[in-house]
Order: C-alpha cells, then sequence, then structure tokens
C-alpha cells in the first residue's frame, strides 16, 4: 500500500493538498443535463463535481473497486463495477459521494487503426445501475484497454481478472487514485497505426495566449503526479443510483448530477483548453452514438507525437510512484507503461531535480502569461481557490513545495509562487517570481548577518506582512529579526522597501495596435499608495512611451491589467523597460524615484519582464 496518503489535490488537482480534497468543486447543480450542454461546458471550461449533503461528513477514502469478469470484452465494458470499502471499519464507500467516487475509462482501437471510447460504469456494490449500460458493438481484433480514477486517496482493484493485465501498482505497493488494465498492448496496437499512417495525432494548435497549446506532458501544466485520473463522467440520481452520461439517458433521467473524476486530464481538456482556446482530442463515444469525448489515451497519444522539449515525464519522486515514501525505479517504469511513457533507465533517467528544474523554467513564466485568460474563469475548487488563476496558482505551489515533489529543497530555492489565502484558506492571488532566491538567502540560521531578506511572500492571508521564511526557529514561535531590536521581545516596524518587486506581462495585438500589461508587483511595506508604472524605452531612464498611476492594495500590491494603446509594431519591441516608480519619493535628477526596473525580454508578440534594483539596470 502507498503509505504516503493522496493530498487533497488531485480532485481536480490540486489545493486540496491537505485533507481538502474531499471538500471538491463548489456544487452546480444541472437538472436534466443533456449532452449538447455538456459539451457546451466542455468548451466554456466549467467543472462539474457535486457535493451531496448526505456525504457532509468525514469519509472512508480508501475504496476498492470490484472488476467483472473479462472486463476487455464488450459484455465485460457493460457490466458495472462495484465499489466497497478497502476497510469497512473505516466506514462504507459510496459512488454517490463525490469525495469517494471511482470512475472507468476504455478505449478501443479496431485494426484499421480508429480509436472510439467506452466508458464503464461504476455502481455500489449489491446495488443497480438507474439504467443499464449499453453493450458497445466491438470489431473483431479490437485491442481494449481501461484506466482507472478515484477521488478519494487510494483505489484497490479486487477480482477475477485473468487475462487482462491490470496494473494496481507493484509488489503490493498501490499507485493510488491511478490504476490500469491492457494499456502497454492498446498504446502498441496506437503506436503501429502512427507509423503506418491509420492514426494521427492531430497538432497541438496555437493558444489564444500566442505559445502552442499545451499537452500533458508540458511543464506549463504538469504537477507533482502528472497523468492521472481520467475524463468519464457520470449521472447521479437524487436516491444514489448512477447511469453512463449520454443524451438517452441524461433525458430520460429527472433530477440528475454529473459527478467528475478530478484529473491532470479533465484539467486540461476542460479547463486550461477553455480559457486558452484550445481544443482536445475526441473519439466517438460508443456509449452515446453521435457524440464525441476526450480521454486519457488520447491526450498521452497526442502529447507523445507532438509535445515540444523539454517533455514532462513521471519522476521518481512522484508521489503515486514511490515505495514507502522511497523511490521505486520498477514502480515508476509501471506507471509510465501505463501512459506510454519511455520507461526509465535508472533513477538518473527519472531525476526529480531535472524535472523541477523544467518545472521553475516554463511553469511560473506560462502561468503569468495565461493570468489574462484565466484571472476570469471559474475555479475547479471554490474551496481551494477563487479562479482558475490561483488554482492552478496553488497548485503549482504546492508541487514545487517540500508537501510536493520538495523542489525547494532539491534546488535550494524559495517558492516562486507566493500565495495571498483569505480565512477559509481559499487561495485569493498570487504573485510570481521566476527568479526565486535562494532558500538560504539569510545564510538560513538568523545569525544576524546585518542583512534582512525580502519576504518570500508579502501577505500570508490576514492582511499582515509576515516573518521572512527563514524567520523562524523551529519551535513554532517568530523570533526576533536579525537586525534585532535589543532582544526585548518586541518585532520592530519594518523599514520600507526601497525596491518594487514581481512582473509584468505584454502580450501585442498587431491588428488593434495595443499592448496588454499584466502587473503582478509589490513594494514592500507602502500599504494603500499610489505607484507610477511606466514603459521606457532604452532603459531605465529612456524615453516614455507609456506611464499612468496605480494604487497598491493593503499588502503593498498590484495586480490588475492594463491596455498601452497606439502601437504600430508587428512583433513586441526589444528595447522597452519596465519601470516603477514612487511618486512620494525624489531621486538625484529631480524626477520622481524609480524603484523597479526590468528590461522586457520579448518574444515575438509576447514578453515578460522582471523587476530589479533600477541602478542595475
Amino acid at each position: 500500500m502507498l503509505t504516503k496518503p493522496r493530498r487533497a489535490s488531485k480532485l481536480l488537482e490540486t489545493s486540496m493538498y491537505s485533507r481538502r480534497k474531499h471538500r471538491r468543486f463548489s456544487p452546480l447543480l444541472l437538472v436534466g443535463l443533456c449532452v449538447p450542454i455538456l459539451l457546451a461546458l466542455i468548451a466554456g471550461g466549467v467543472f462539474i463535481l457535486p457535493r451531496l449533503g448526505s456525504h457532509a461528513a468525514a469519509v472512508n477514502a480508501d475504496c476498492t473497486l470490484i472488476v467483472p469478469s473479462m472486463p476487455l470484452t464488450a459484455q465485460g465494458l457493460a457490466t458495472p463495477y462495484q465499489l466497497v470499502a478497502t476497510n469497512p471499519a473505516q466506514g462504507p464507500c459510496n459512488e454517490a459521494n463525490a469525495a469517494q467516487a471511482a470512475f472507468v475509462q476504455g478505449a478501443i482501437i479496431d485494426p484499421t487503426g480508429k480509436i472510439s471510447v467506452y466508458n464503464p460504469l461504476v455502481v455500489d456494490q449489491g446495488t443497480q445501475p438507474a439504467i443499464k449500460p449499453t453493450v458497445p458493438q466491438l470489431a473483431q481484433g479490437s485491442v481494449v484497454a481501461l484506466w482507472f480514477g478515484f477521488n478519494g486517496n487510494n483505489l484497490t482493484l479486487q477480482g477475477t481478472m485473468g487475462g487482462s493485465h491490470c496494473v494496481n501498482g507493484v509488489n503490493g505497493s498501490i499507485f493510488g487514485q491511478f490504476a490500469y488494465c491492457n494499456a502497454p498492448a492498446f498504446f502498441r496496437a496506437a503506436n503501429r497505426a502512427i507509423r503506418a499512417g491509420n492514426l494521427t495525432p492531430p497538432a497541438l494548435g496555437m493558444a489564444n495566449d500566442g505559445q502552442t497549446c499545451m499537452s500533458v506532458r508540458d511543464f506549463g501544466l504538469v504537477d507533482m503526479d502528472q497523468s492521472d485520473n481520467v475524463t468519464t463522467i457520470y449521472l447521479v440520481t437524487g436516491n444514489g443510483q448512477t447511469a453512463q452520461m449520454t443524451a438517452a439517458n441524461a433525458a430520460t433521467l429527472q433530477n440528475t448530477q454529473p459527478a467528475t473524476n478530478a484529473s491532470d486530464n479533465r484539467l486540461l481538456d476542460v479547463g486550461v483548453d477553455g480559457a486558452l482556446g484550445c481544443q482536445p482530442w475526441m473519439a466517438p463515444n460508443l456509449a452515446d452514438p453521435g457524440n464525441m469525448v476526450p480521454a486519457l489515451p488520447l491526450n498521452e497519444l497526442q502529447a507523445a507525437a507532438q509535445q515540444p522539449a523539454p517533455i514532462a515525464l513521471v519522476p521518481a519522486g512522484d508521489p503515486m510512484v514511490l515505495n514507502n515514501t522511497q523511490p521505486d525505479l520498477n514502480k515508476t517504469n509501471a506507471y509510465r507503461r501505463g501512459v506510454d511513457q519511455q520507461p526509465a533507465a535508472g533513477l538518473n533517467d527519472a531525476s526529480t531535480t531535472t524535472y523541477c528544474n523544467n518545472l521553475l523554467k516554463i511553469g511560473p513564466a506560462r502561468l503569468q502569461l495565461d493570468m489574462q485568460f484565466t484571472q476570469n474563469r471559474p475555479s475547479p475548487d471554490a474551496a481551494a481557490a477563487n479562479s482558475l488563476f490561483t488554482f492552478l496558482a496553488q497548485r503549482f505551489s504546492t508541487s514545487f513545495g517540500p508537501n510536493g515533489l520538495n523542489c525547494t529543497g532539491l534546488l535550494n530555492l524559495q517558492n516562486p509562487i507566493t500565495l495571498t489565502t483569505d480565512g477559509n484558506g481559499v487561495a485569493t492571488a498570487a504573485t510570481i517570481n521566476p527568479t526565486p532566491a535562494p532558500a538560504n538567502a539569510n545564510n538560513g540560521n538568523g545569525n544576524g548577518n546585518g542583512q534582512t531578506p525580502t519576504p518570500a511572500n508579502t501577505n500570508n492571508g490576514n492582511g499582515q506582512t509576515p516573518a521572512p521564511t527563514n524567520g523562524n526557529n523551529g519551535n513554532g514561535q517568530t523570533p526576533t529579526p536579525v537586525n534585532g531590536n535589543g532582544g526585548n521581545g518586541q518585532t520592530p516596524t519594518p523599514a520600507a522597501s526601497s525596491t518594487a518587486q514581481g512582473t509584468a506581462t505584454f502580450n501585442l495585438d498587431p491588428n488593434a495596435g495595443n499592448v496588454n500589461m499584466a502587473l503582478n508587483i509589490t513594494y514592500p511595506n507602502h500599504p494603500n499608495q499610489a505607484v507610477k508604472v511606466n514603459v521606457r524605452a532604452g532603459s531605465c531612464t529612456g524615453s516614455l512611451i507609456s506611464t499612468q498611476s496605480e494604487n497598491l492594495d493593503g499588502q503593498s500590491a498590484n495586480n490588475t491589467n492594463t491596455v498601452i494603446n497606439n502601437v504600430q509594431d508587428q512583433a513586441l519591441p526589444n528595447n522597452w523597460f519596465f519601470t516603477v516608480a514612487d511618486p512620494q519619493r525624489t531621486g538625484p535628477d529631480g524626477q520622481q524615484l524609480t524603484v523597479g526596473c526590468g528590461s522586457v525580454v520579448a518574444n515575438g508578440t509576447t514578453g515578460t519582464a522582471t523587476l530589479g534594483p533600477a541602478a542595475q539596470q
């Protein structure tokens, strides 16, 4: 068994990196949902997972799924799986409970190379489905595979599965939320079809941000346990019965709610693709003729064919592939084979440090770039974050931190994402620093070297400025800052910082002749003050291209979008500098003091500037 319990993040991913995983998404009740409406929701990036009041109490997070005999046949696909508690003493497991729901996804590739999808149903043990599943028609010689997802912590497969090649983990150590049956054979058949020219994974396409649309192997998307869970949706009735999501079932059943599996795949196919104007690869749904659906195997095949380097593959530090908290090459490769990834030759070939370096190089910059598209999108989990942007930010922050892949420890760096949370722990804002300081920027020992580091976060969510990240002596108390107050046990008022921090992201629309500028800046210890944000040509003091006044909030931060008009270029100029000036301070030249400056690193129609001291630019 996996000794490290699954964190709350995977119920559509993350922030749930505490036990909040069982608080899933905020409810969106849909009565009589039909598939055309569902597809519209997919296109719009809406995540749906009901929270049923009858299951509000703490629940058993470890369940078993009884696999029907001959699960890879047409009849086996149409036979419902049965959900039951792994240890009944811990309480029952119910498919209608969003925190315990298990999901099955099937894919079929026929001898001509055509892929179709069929998602078998899950019911509670000893119960009947609300509507009997449709038996699919399979062409002779087709290869069938299955993948499993789970909204709890640990899902165990059970049953007579001889010849089905089901993999739940290795040597008694299960993956957790993930399993598969016959996946390697399916991918071998699909890759043969691709080489023969009978199957062509579609191009990823161009996103609204001017970058290539992301895949499940893009470091702009992945988290600490990539490529997990599925895109299956079920209908749940008021009495707890389930049915396949089909147009006919949705029309027949009354007062149903859709139940979804929180997954990396669904996050991409629904949330991120919807925000960025991208389209997931979809295939015919054999249970629902005339309708197309996305699926895990389609995502993996497309990523294998189209994802540009660097390519994210399951690292040895992924919590799902650890064995008693230790890296396990066999388990890592067993997982990789289930998602069509090249097995690692050794643990160094699955280096978590390398994975972290790529995550740092690509993740924060893409998150910042896409903020303009994600910040007004609904959060996959309203109990974790208040928008898609803050959800992705807290997901990255947890993955990068000590409770995820421990990139902060492996790279000896502070977390590049600083979150602001409300009183309920919901992420409401995020500050992104693409070049985080070393974790021991103040020697890590609080010995008072005369310098106080900039705090890794400027707001701890309660409106107060916290102590620096290395300013805690490990006993749960905040010590006197290194610059001291004479040892009288009182914390002095921090001096106002002379340097603004943060980033500005630029997106040029050549047709409209304007540039969208997304600010994510802080000017520590200057709450509710006005600052000037400027764009200059050639240097931090060059000719003025754009200027405007912005107000900092109570945490000395500003996260707004603004527009620079009358830009005639077809590409973002490569000589721009972004500056922040303090109107209340005067520089040597008699002008407002520039308290932060950064050159705009342009790439076509996009660019990013990271603030630093003006004198260093």
